[in-house]
C-alpha cells in the first residue's frame, strides 16, 4: 500500500510511526520547518517563557523587589530549548524510521495525486495533517501598519514597553501573561463580554479578575475595534470604548486550517469552520484521504493531533473504523495558576442530561494553602441520578497535571463515588480533584484532613 502524508508537525509524524508499526513505508511531504507549530512557535516556546515568567514572578514576591527577567535573553534561553528539542523529537526521529521524505508544498491534482516540485507522487490512501496559521481579523490600518503573530512575539527583533492583544482567548492570556512578567504593560482586547467566554462563568470571571488585579494587566471586554492608525510613537488602536497607544499589537484572534492544497480536485469538502470534513474515523468525502490535526479546523492542540495521526493512519491502512473519544480531551491554558478543562460545561451537558455542579474554591485546598496559591476554584458537572462525571473546570496551581485525572475519569466513565473512594496523596493538588467531588455530600470547609 502507498500511503502519503502530507505535513511536517505532531499528526504527521504520529502517522508515520505508526504506519511503520503496521509495516508500511509511507511518503512524507514536508513544508516549511520541521516540527509544525507547537514546537518551533507554539506550546514549547511559549511554556518556556511563562516559566522563566513565573519563576521571576516568585522571586519578586518573595523579595518584595519589582524585578525581571532581561528581556532577550530569556528569548535567547526559549530557542535552545526549541532547537533542542526539534532534533530530539522531530530530526532525529525522522532518521529512526522508514520513510520517504519530500520536501515542497504539495497540492491534488486528481483524487489519489499530488505535485510536489513539478513531480507527479500517486498514492492508495493520503493522511493531511497540514496544520493551521494564525487568523489576522479584517481591521482598517492593521495590515498597513503591521502586527505581531505568536511567531514575532516569541521571537521580538526589539525591546517593547508596551504590548496590546487582540482576542481573549488561550493565546492572548499566554502572551499577556509572559509579556507582563517581562515588564512590559499589557493591554487585552476581547470582543465578547468576559476572556475565554466558551468556558464555565465562574471560571471565566475568576481568570480575568486575577490576570486583572494580580497580574496588573488591563483588559477591555465587549469592544470594537475600529481602526489601527499611526501614533506619535507607537501605534493607536482606536475602539468603540476609545483609544489606546502602544508600542505594538498582538493578533491572537485564532487559526485557520491550511487547506490550500486544491482540495476541490482531490473530492475533499471543508466543514463550516473552514476546516477539512471528517466523519468520526477521520475519514474526508474522499474515502481514501484522512486528515488529522488543526486543519480538521476543531480543537486545536498537540496532544490531539498526534492522536488523530495515529488513528487516521491506523483507519487509512487497515480500515479499522478506529474513533477518539472526543468528551474526554482535556484543555489547558498555561498561565499560572494553570486553567483547565474536560468534558461537558454545566450548559452543555443540560442539553443530555438532569445535570447538578459543584464548585470548591483553592482555598479549601490545604496544598495550594501551603503553596501559598489559594486563588482560583475547580467546578465539577455530574449526572444526578448516576452521579457519573461529565465536566471538570480548574483554575489553580497545577492544573494542568490534575486534570489529567479528570479526563480519565471521564473516558472511564466513572462516577464521584469512584473519586472520593480513591486514596489520593497529601496534600497535593489533586485532592482538590476529591474535594470536588465529596462536596456533592458534604461541606468540605467543614472537614478535617483527609477525611472521607
Amino acid at each position: 500500500m502507498r500511503v502519503v502524508i502530507i505535513g511536517n508537525g505532531a499528526a504527521a509524524f504520529a502517522a508515520l510511526i505508526r504506519a511503520n508499526e503496521l509495516g508500511v513505508k509511507p511518503i512524507m511531504i514536508s513544508y516549511g520547518t520541521i516540527g509544525g507549530t507547537c514546537v518551533n512557535v507554539g506550546c514549547v516556546p511559549s511554556k518556556r517563557m511563562l516559566r522563566i515568567g513565573e519563576v521571576y514572578d516568585y522571586t519578586r514576591k518573595t523579595l518584595g523587589k519589582d524585578i525581571h527577567p532581561d528581556f532577550f535573553k530569556a528569548f535567547e534561553d526559549k530557542q535552545e530549548i526549541v532547537e533542542t528539542l526539534r532534533k530530539e523529537k522531530y530530526i532525529n526521529v525522522l532518521s529512526s524510521y522508514d520513510v520517504e521524505y519530500v520536501e515542497g508544498k504539495a497540492h491534488f491534482i486528481s483524487p489519489r495525486e499530488v505535485k510536489v516540485n513539478g513531480k507527479i507522487i500517486e498514492g492508495d490512501k493520503f493522511i493531511i495533517a497540514t496544520g493551521s496559521s494564525p487568523q489576522i481579523p479584517d481591521i482598517p490600518g492593521l495590515r498597513e501598519l503591521g502586527y505581531w503573530t505568536n511567531v514575532e512575539a516569541l521571537s521580538p527583533n526589539r525591546k517593547i514597553s508596551s504590548l496590546a492583544i487582540i482576542g481573549g482567548r488561550a493565546l492572548a492570556l499566554e502572551f499577556a501573561q509572559m509579556y507582563k512578567r517581562l515588564g512590559v504593560d499589557v493591554l487585552i482586547l476581547q470582543r465578547s463580554k468576559t476572556v475565554i467566554p466558551n468556558w464555565e462563568p465562574e471560571i471565566s470571571l475568576a481568570v480575568q479578575n486575577y490576570l486583572s488585579k494580580d497580574e496588573g494587566i488591563y483588559i477591555v471586554t465587549d469592544v470594537k475595534i475600529k481602526e489601527i492608525k499611526k501614533g506619535n510613537e507607537g501605534k493607536v488602536i482606536v475602539t468603540d470604548k476609545g483609544e489606546a497607544e502602544v508600542d505594538e499589537i498582538l493578533v491572537a484572534t485564532g487559526r485557520r486550517p491550511n487547506v490550500d492544497l486544491n482540495l476541490d480536485v482531490a473530492g475533499v469538502k471543508l466543514n463550516e469552520k473552514g476546516g477539512i470534513l471528517v466523519n468520526e474515523t477521520l475519514q474526508t468525502t474522499n474515502p481514501n484521504i484522512y486528515a488529522a490535526g488543526d486543519v480538521i479546523g476543531d480543537l486545536m492542540l498537540e496532544s490531539l493531533a498526534g492522536k488523530e495521526g495515529s488513528v487516521a493512519a491506523e483507519n487509512a491502512i487497515l480500515n479499522s473504523g478506529k474513533k477518539i473519544d472526543r468528551l474526554s480531551i482535556p484543555q489547558v491554558i498555561f498561565i499560572e495558576p494553570n486553567v483547565a478543562r474536560v468534558g461537558l460545561t454545566y450548559i452543555e451537558a443540560q442539553r443530555e442530561y438532569a445535570v447538578e455542579s459543584r464548585v470548591v474554591k483553592m482555598s479549601s485546598v490545604a496544598k495550594a494553602r501551603i503553596l501559598r496559591e489559594p486563588q482560583g476554584l475547580i467546578k465539577m458537572n455530574v449526572e444526578k441520578n448516576t452521579k457519573r462525571i461529565l465536566g471538570v473546570q480548574m483554575f489553580g496551581k497545577y492544573a494542568a497535571e490534575v486534570i489529567n485525572e479528570a479526563a480519565l475519569a471521564i473516558r472511564l466513565r466513572t462516577t464521584i463515588d469512584d473519586i472520593i473512594d480513591t486514596v489520593h496523596v497529601f496534600p497535593t493538588m489533586a485532592e482538590s480533584l476529591k474535594l470536588a467531588a465529596m462536596s456533592f455530600y458534604r461541606d468540605v470547609n467543614k472537614m478535617s484532613c483527609c477525611v472521607d
